[in-house]
């Protein structure tokens, strides 16, 4: 596949969709089968209406990167998706634009350097050892865990330890149901084009508003506190309140600053425990995966807590992380509002147009990935990645836009998953099902029960 700014007049193929609405029928049934089905039948570039919107989906990693990276600047978040997530977060790095989202970006980056992630990487297993100590009552009692609750409550507890020098565990129950609310409420929007604010007096508004409230009164709560502490802990809180604009001096208001911690609260730690989840049920059912983690930990912990020198040991751990992350993304599509007239492979891409890029399509490409329904993490051995177009994988986004905390991201999920699985297999219980429902991210369906099998 290549691409070219020359303007052409060959339209993408696709289907005809329903007169009004395209093929919003087909995505509310099943967004992941319909964006299968549209790149099996009608290739890497393929035309649809979503509504009276004009979308793209873009398969090829070359266009992936066309679209990403090379000219970024002709493919903003100015889109209908990011306009409804603003109604969350606000005007924060993951939805904000330009020479705003640009300063934001380099103040928040300081708190993301490699070596202060290497700091908190004894905090992340601390945290994990204390849900162990949980645990361990359920163990002992035959009862299961929830595994989707329990990575959410650890995740937010760490990015709020590392991020905001704060627990927030005590509120993990509520900042979960409310973002819960909030995430399936904003696929909905969506999919049924319900693009006016949640402002009316009806239940379904209502719950949105409260939902939104209840991570506010977080949020507020984080910020005032470290207010009155007046501490510099070298934080990206810290950063953040420290910063100074090299004009006019001033610093962020609250509001600009409640914008930043809702959206490294909720990205920070949602995105991670849909990851884990997924891992804990895919090693459920691969146990010679699951066999050849816990080889690898035994050889290098040797039954100790893992820490951050060990990470670049943990190899095989990686690639169980980078293998659940290509088939089970917690971003299932990225979308972009076409600024100028384009052509990607071929095809004309019009101005005012949207563009939609899918890691979970693309990290299926048949030309990428041999089997790509499997779960097979040797995929992701250092001389197998390496062969690989940069762009067939990229669950983080890519380019300038892409996710400011994979890094960390990364490292979290090594470090639980390492302290967990020295310690424990996780057997499905009644109830449990692996499959996906599709909310903001991309989770695990339910609870996704599970006991806890001691290791020896």
């Amino acid at each position: 596949m290549t691409t070219t700014a020359a303007p052409l007049t060959r339209q993408p193929p696709g289907p005809r969709g329903h007169l009004l609405m395209g093929i919003l029928p087909d995505v509310r049934r099943d967004i992941l089968g319909c964006l299968r089905d549209l790149h099996r039948q009608y290739g890497d570039v393929v035309r649809y209406r979503l509504g009276p919107l004009r979308s793209h989906l873009v398969a090829h990693p070359d266009g992936v990167k066309h679209v990403l990276q090379d000219h970024v600047r002709n493919y903003t978040k100015d889109h209908l998706s990011y306009r409804m997530a603003r109604w969350i977060t606000g005007d924060g790095l993951l939805t904000s634009t330009g020479d705003f989202w640009l300063r934001q970006r380099r103040l928040a980056q300081p708190a993301f350097h490699r070596q202060r992630i290497v700091g908190m990487a004894a905090g992340m297993v601390r945290r994990t050892e204390g849900m162990l100590q949980r645990w361990d009552t359920a163990a002992a009692n035959g009862t299961p865990v929830g595994v989707n609750g329990e990575m959410m409550r650890l995740t937010l507890a760490v990015v709020g330890e590392a991020l905001f020098g704060t627990s927030v565990e005590a509120q993990a129950a509520q900042v979960g149901e409310a973002f819960t609310e909030l995430s399936q409420q904003i696929a909905e929007r969506f999919r049924t084009f319900r693009m006016l604010p949640p402002v009316l007096p009806t239940r379904y508004d209502r719950a949105f508003r409260n939902a939104r409230a209840t991570l506010m009164g977080t949020v507020q709560g984080i910020i005032a506190a470290r207010r009155q502490r007046g501490e510099d802990l070298g934080d990206l809180l810290s950063m953040l309140m420290l910063a100074r604009d090299e004009d006019t001096g001033e610093g962020m208001t609250d509001e600009q600053l409640g914008s930043e911690v809702m959206t490294m609260l909720l990205a920070g730690h949602e995105t991670t425990a849909t990851s884990l989840s997924w891992a804990w049920g895919l090693l459920s059912k691969h146990p010679e995966v699951e066999a050849r983690l816990h080889a690898e930990l035994d050889a290098v912990l040797g039954g100790r807590a893992p820490t951050a020198e060990d990470v670049p040991r943990l190899g095989y751990t990686k690639q169980v992380v980078e293998e659940t992350m290509r088939l089970y993304p917690a971003g299932v599509i990225f979308s972009r509002t076409v600024k100028e007239d384009d052509v990607i492979g071929g095809f004309h891409i019009p101005k005012g147009s949207a563009v939609d890029v899918s890691p979970y399509v693309t990290q299926r490409h048949p030309d990428f990935w041999e089997e790509p329904e499997a779960f097979r993490p040797e995929r992701f051995a250092p001389e197998a990645a390496a062969k690989r177009h940069r762009f067939a994988y990229f669950p983080f986004s890519g380019g300038p836009r892409q996710c400011i905390g994979n890094s960390f991201a990364m490292m979290e999920t090594q470090l639980v998953l390492a302290t967990v699985a020295q310690r424990y297999r996780l057997r499905e219980a009644p109830g449990f099902t692996l499959e996906p429902d599709s909310h903001l991210t991309l989770r695990p369906r339910g609870a996704l029960p599970m006991y806890l099998e001691r290791r020896s």
